[in-house]
């Protein structure tokens, strides 16, 4: 049965039915009420791909089922799910505002990260300091039974996120919503009430050998900078451990701004719009040279971030360690429809410098590790080290 991609890939948290068996939030299966999915910084007049629907098609079903009194945005999304495209997606208003002030490095919600135990009971992997969540004593480990009265139980990730934001009421910040959570043999019930929360996408420790590691979760505004600040900081040290394991991509313009950290210039990534080939290019003077690099890629790296991890692979660049990426390399446009809808359509696929394809194709690393990746992934570090 085919799956409406607005069920599919409500939030970043991209949800995929593949060979039957589903996929939610990469390997880990963590999730936060602020999370984003793949986004462009483009945009274009009505457009057509071979891969999927085009706008003028989606405009005028919309148009013919509000005529009729009918939903617009429905008409729309069955278009685009007899297309067969799995990426073209529509959204409603107060869902793709949501993702946009995700990717402006903010949301609203309660600082909740969730993830299916190994029962398949969502639970709590992580609370936000200083966010509602962490404020009312929510921890690790809690189990959350019910939002709003809907019980969690054999509920996608990716619907609870958006129970938790409010997607589908358009909830915005100072609104509340009630969680049913259980610890051990403790149940109880929260009121939260949603704040402004700043989404933290990269996050940087070093470790006692004097190497950086530097978690990018996903591109938003601001994270190619921040990954800039963290090498400046790291080039006096012994390497970077670049992790992009359940990166769903983002911002491309961070990706490659974060690339620019590692490569003086050159080739980033090309992509083919409207039958033209474009490229993608590191900035010169930023980069550090010699500093001996990993990156950690799994099967949750996604899209931008598959093509920072291909672009250093192809250039010499990195070592990349861990599993085969995911394999999202296509472009997609927003195209607002008559009901104020949102509709993503796919219009062309980026390819790394090499012109690898990496959309169905994904990375694969220099080192195939798919257990204990971390810890070979500092040995490598180790040795690139001695080397230099």
């Amino acid at each position: 049965m085919f799956v409406p991609p607005r069920r599919l890939r409500r939030g970043v948290a991209l949800t995929l039915v593949l060979g039957g068996v589903l996929v939610t939030g990469g390997v880990s299966g963590v999730w936060r009420d602020g999370d984003t999915r793949e986004h462009r910084p483009v945009r274009a007049g009505a457009v057509a791909d071979a891969s999927g629907p085009g706008e003028t098609a989606l405009a005028e079903a919309a148009e013919a089922a509000m005529a009729a009194g009918e939903s617009g945005s429905d008409a729309a999304e069955e278009v685009v799910s007899r297309s067969g495209d799995r990426w073209s997606a529509v959204y409603s208003a107060g869902e793709y505002e949501g993702l946009r002030q995700s990717l402006d490095g903010w949301y609203v919600g309660v600082g909740i990260w969730v993830r299916h135990d190994a029962e398949g009971r969502i639970e709590v992997a992580r609370a936000l300091p200083g966010s509602p969540a962490d404020r009312a004593g929510v921890r690790p480990g809690d189990r959350l039974r019910a939002i709003d009265g809907e019980k969690t139980g054999g509920q996608p990730v990716t619907e609870v996120v958006s129970l938790l934001r409010g997607d589908e009421r358009g909830a915005e910040e100072g609104s509340s919503v009630k969680l049913d959570l259980e610890r051990g043999d403790r149940r109880w019930r929260e009121t939260l009430t949603r704040a402004r929360l700043a989404a933290e996408s990269v996050t940087t420790r070093t470790a006692a050998d004097g190497t950086t590691l530097i978690e990018v979760g996903s591109f938003t505004k601001g994270s190619g900078e921040e990954v800039l600040r963290a090498v400046r900081k790291a080039r006096d040290g012994a390497g970077v451990l670049l992790d992009l394991r359940g990166n769903p991509g983002g911002l491309v313009a961070e990706a490659v701004t974060a690339a620019s950290a590692f490569l003086d210039g050159g080739l980033v990534a090309t992509y083919d719009m409207h039958g033209e080939q474009r490229a993608l290019h590191a900035q010169e003077g930023e980069a550090a040279e010699g500093l001996p690099l990993v990156v950690l890629v799994d099967g949750g790296t996604m899209s931008s971030a598959e093509l920072l991890a291909g672009a250093l692979q192809d250039r010499g660049r990195a070592v990349v360690v861990g599993s085969e990426t995911f394999g999202k390399g296509s472009v997609q446009m927003p195209e607002e429809l008559p009901d104020g809808s949102v509709a993503e359509l796919t219009v062309g696929h980026y390819r790394t410098p090499s012109g690898r394809t990496v959309d169905g194709e994904g990375i694969t690393p220099d080192l195939v590790a798919r257990e204990g990746a971390e810890e070979r992934a500092r040995t490598v570090l180790t040795g690139l080290a001695g080397a230099s």
